[in-house]
């Protein structure tokens, strides 16, 4: 290694579930949030679910002493709930929003209003360029039948190109977020196989805090103990992850997750557990030349179960699509023959007891509206099989060069 000071950053990552009027006390954990943030001093604070814009003012009034440099990404039509805050300046941002995002309909889960995305600051410290992500992935309501599981897959998959097409004048990349995946499911391996990014647990030199890692616990008194009920030690879903690009290394040095509740308070900050990672930037020394991910075969495996995860989706919205289309049509065929009831009754003779009107009106209320819906349904799942489609051959083209380049070592 050469003469060059180690630069050390200290990151918190934290799912605040900050939604206005559903969360539980709210705005006491928020200013709980505030507190530990401007009491540990970290270097940065990856934040997510800060639905709220008020919430958002309130963290940037209580922090702006101690993180001058702030950020807060607007998407969907309740926000991305993604924010960052910074002791370093901010030089620039980018917000790329997800291709697919669940379902407008299914108005008990809320993903696709949230419009996740994935946020994008750049820092310079000590002359090196920094990459900072933040995200926050579809959500999984129900592991055994995860009707989400393709959108999840094509988030990740995007997530791991925005990562590489971004950050190729960047020194260190630095992703943080609620990737709501466990650690061995396909998309985790995704990012780190494709993206080449490392798991802040499992290479950190030391560990503290919860059994595995977890960040959702079934102790913590916000969790749904029926979600935990298969995972009595708690899910690992939030994650940091890095790696270091050019001629620079970066080492985790230590791995935290919080438990229990807030100091001398009886609430956690939050359902979620936060993750606080402390990582070393070191410059690789003369003889070492730029950090180039060396390609698995293991990858090959998992961009082809990737591909297969997106192939079950895009045939369940083929489906979804045949169906509103097939419903479109049946509900125009209504309209017409109520359009020509009505002009027979208009201008012929043969009906000798017309039809009841208001029966009639709500007929044809009932026609319009199956037909409007059916439409803009239609429309949607429309847009989601292309995207599904556009993804599969990606990861088609992607296994293709990667198989290239595996057989000519």
């Amino acid at each position: 290694m050469d003469k060059d000071p180690q630069l050390q950053l200290r990151v918190f990552d934290l799912n605040c579930w900050a939604i206005r009027y559903l969360s539980k006390v709210r705005q006491q954990r928020i200013e709980l949030i505030g507190n530990v943030l401007n009491q540990e001093g970290y270097d940065l604070a990856l934040l997510q679910e800060v639905w709220s814009e008020r919430d958002y003012w309130e963290l940037k009034k209580k922090l702006c002493a101690r993180y001058p440099s702030f950020h807060y990404f607007k998407s969907g039509v309740i926000g991305s709930g993604l924010c960052i805050f910074s002791r370093y300046q901010i030089l620039d941002t980018f917000l790329y929003q997800y291709s697919v995002n669940g379902y407008p309909y299914m108005f008990q889960h809320g993903d696709w209003f949230g419009g996740k995305s994935v946020g994008l600051v750049v820092l310079k410290i000590q002359e090196i360029v920094f990459n900072i992500y933040v995200t926050h992935l579809h959500a999984e309501y129900c592991r055994e039948k995860d009707a989400y599981l393709p959108h999840r897959v094509v988030q990740a998959w995007e997530l791991a190109q925005f990562i590489q097409h971004t950050s190729k004048g960047a020194d260190v990349v630095l992703l943080g977020g609620d990737l709501n995946m466990h650690p061995e499911d396909v998309g985790i391996r995704l990012l780190r196989g494709w993206a080449g990014l490392r798991d802040s647990f499992i290479a950190a030199e030391k560990v503290e805090g919860g059994e595995d890692g977890s960040t959702l616990l079934p102790t913590n008194c916000f969790t749904s103990k029926k979600e935990l009920r298969c995972y009595p030690q708690g899910i690992r879903i939030d994650y940091i992850l890095y790696k270091g690009l050019s001629h620079y290394e970066v080492k985790c040095n230590r791995h935290e997750t919080t438990t229990g509740t807030a100091p001398n308070k009886d609430i956690p900050y939050s359902d979620h557990e936060a993750v606080i990672a402390t990582l070393s930037v070191n410059k690789r020394g003369l003889g070492k030349g730029p950090n180039h991910p060396r390609v698995e075969p293991v990858l090959v495996d998992v961009l082809n179960e990737a591909r297969m995860e997106v192939r079950v989706g895009l045939h369940a919205a083929e489906r979804q699509q045949y169906s509103c289309g097939r419903m479109a049509v049946l509900a125009m065929l209504l309209l017409l023959m109520q359009a020509t009831m009505g002009l027979s009754s208009m201008f012929g003779e043969a009906l000798l007891q017309p039809f009841p009107k208001f029966s009639f009106s709500l007929l044809s209320l009932l026609g319009v509206l199956v037909l409007l819906i059916s439409a803009v349904l239609y429309l949607f799942h429309t847009i989601e099989v292309k995207v599904l489609q556009g993804t599969e051959e990606q990861m088609r083209v992607g296994l293709q060069t990667l198989q290239d380049k595996l057989s000519s070592r």
